[in-house]
């Protein structure tokens, strides 16, 4: 292919097979595209699929897909861990290969003009595709969830950029935009406390926490705005969750630019902060596909550590990374499935 964009679209369904698998075979037949990855979470309940291929070629497969998860989920009966905002929660599209930011972001435009009228589901554009600066952060667009569609489509403010201004109550709202490589990526801690989980989440996010005084009452700044104590991470969105098959807590990220804050670093971050809590980072995993350059950040920052660097090839620093990142901790991760450089 000389043109490739990836499409990561995040499905409100984690635990029907026969709906993960009928999404997934819509991708599948489609001229043009390749299916690199399905990961379904039934905590979390939400698949996470990853594909490549020819931009217009990606747009019609996006187009498939949402197709069959509105025929199949009822977002009316869904629950989990993660927030979502409709059954096709999130369709980004990431320039890979010999397209532009911009081209992805008239992909994404075509993507939400098109769904939006066959559908009869709110469209919101997020990241580089963001029609207004309160629309780039997909948190932003998310806050309240499904539940607050209602009062969030009576606010002038947040009308849809496609689509009707009334609520799909079968469907809710979808988000889509174009945005830079982003590598979703979850700490593993030996607690089920998840409040631990999410104070360490305060901690790290970029996005930091609201000020509070002594009393604990939010401070807020002279034009009435909340003033807020920024992470210790950049490019860093986080959150704490409980992960009920394993009886365990997790730190979820999203490294947002992974060149800013790379795996590693988040991880090492992490593990600092779980430790003056009293707790400890035992592992960690990467959902969805990775870029090779990440782990490979990882592995020298690690054969550093042991003064092995020089003598490291790209395998050896791979399996540094795997090793050091705990990323074996759930089940084994194999690089030929995992990197995104080794599957197109």
């Amino acid at each position: 292919m000389k043109h490739i964009v990836e499409c990561v679209p995040n499905f409100s369904e984690g635990r029907n097979q026969e709906t993960i698998d009928a999404i997934a075979s819509s991708i599948q037949a489609v001229d043009g595209v390749k299916l690199l990855g399905v990961e379904p979470d039934k905590d979390y309940n939400r698949t996470v699929v990853t594909f490549v291929g020819e931009p217009e070629a990606v747009v019609e497969a996006a187009y498939q897909a949402t197709r069959v998860a509105v025929e199949r989920i009822d977002m009316q009966q869904h629950k989990g861990e993660h927030p979502r905002i409709g059954a096709v929660d999130v369709v980004p599209f990431v320039p890979i290969k010999g397209v532009t930011m911009q081209e992805c972001v008239a992909l994404a435009r075509s993507y939400g003009a098109r769904v939006g009228s066959d559908f009869g589901i709110p469209i919101y554009l997020y990241e580089a595709a963001a029609t207004v600066p309160e629309r780039k952060n997909l948190a932003n667009i998310r806050k309240g969830e499904y539940e607050s569609l209602p009062e969030k489509l009576r606010d002038p403010a947040w009308q849809p950029d496609f689509g009707p201004a009334v609520v799909n109550p079968r469907s809710g709202a979808t988000v889509t935009g174009a945005r830079k490589f982003l590598i979703a990526y979850n700490v593993n801690l030996n607690t089920p406390d998840s409040s631990r989980a999410q104070e360490i989440a305060l901690r790290i996010r970029e996005s930091g926490r609201p000020k509070k005084d002594a009393s604990g009452k939010v401070v807020k700044d002279e034009r009435g705005e909340t003033i807020k104590i920024p992470g210790t991470l950049k490019a860093v969105r986080a959150m704490g969750v409980f992960l009920q098959r394993f009886n365990i807590a997790q730190v979820s990220i999203n490294l947002v630019d992974y060149e800013v804050t790379p795996p590693h670093i988040a991880f090492e971050e992490v593990k600092q902060q779980a430790r003056s809590l009293g707790i400890e980072a035992t592992g960690s995993e990467i959902v969805g596909l990775t870029p090779l350059d990440a782990l490979l950040m990882a592995g020298r920052f690690y054969a550093e550590q042991t003064h092995s660097a020089a003598q490291s090839s790209e395998e050896e620093l791979v399996q540094l990374a795997i090793q050091h990142l705990g990323l074996n901790q759930f089940e084994p991760f194999e690089p030929k499935k995992k990197i995104i450089e080794y599957m197109i």
